[in-house]
């Protein structure tokens, strides 16, 4: 299996900037829209959600952007299993024009499975480990993205050596 497209959508007016461009904070709410479709391939949608008042909270995450992405243009998002345990998922959203190869941008989350009522960290129903595993295995043959894992920061200069 190659990753899941979980969301497509076109470019809309009111996303872009005034360059033209997909604002940065639109590139976000593409990739939640995206994280949403696999609540729901894992089982974990609203109905779900309201009948074990359990739901998947965003921990951290990280976004690249490289490449622009302009008004109009019909896009996707794949998305990659990178690990889960009991009670967290981490996973790894790329977004690219609808049949292209290239990434746009990147997203990297690390989510935690929560009882609502706490609220507090909850172990993944069996079924919805069971969809994870599967999910697993299917991708196991991956290459992890390039972008996983990446931190911010400015490079450090050494100080020069002194004779």
């Amino acid at each position: 299996m190659p990753t899941l497209t979980t969301y497509t959508t076109k470019i809309q007016p009111d996303w872009v900037d005034y360059n033209g461009h997909l604002r940065d904070a639109f590139y976000l709410l593409i990739f939640s829209y995206a994280t949403d479709a696999l609540m729901d391939i894992l089982g974990l949608n609203s109905d779900n959600r309201e009948a074990s008042g359990h739901s998947l909270f965003t921990l951290e995450l990280h976004l690249n952007y490289l490449h622009e992405v302009k008004l109009g243009a019909e896009v996707q998002v794949h998305t990659q299993l990178i690990a889960h345990d009991a009670k967290r998922l981490h996973l790894y959203h790329s977004l690219h024009l609808v049949g292209g190869d290239k990434a746009l941008a990147g997203n990297e989350q690390m989510l935690l499975h929560v009882d609502l009522a706490g609220p507090h960290a909850t172990p993944f129903t069996e079924v919805t480990l069971e969809k994870l595993t599967a999910i697993s295995a299917e991708q196991a043959e991956l290459p992890p993205p390039a972008l996983l894992g990446r931190v911010i920061g400015l490079p450090t200069k050494k100080a020069p050596v002194q004779p």
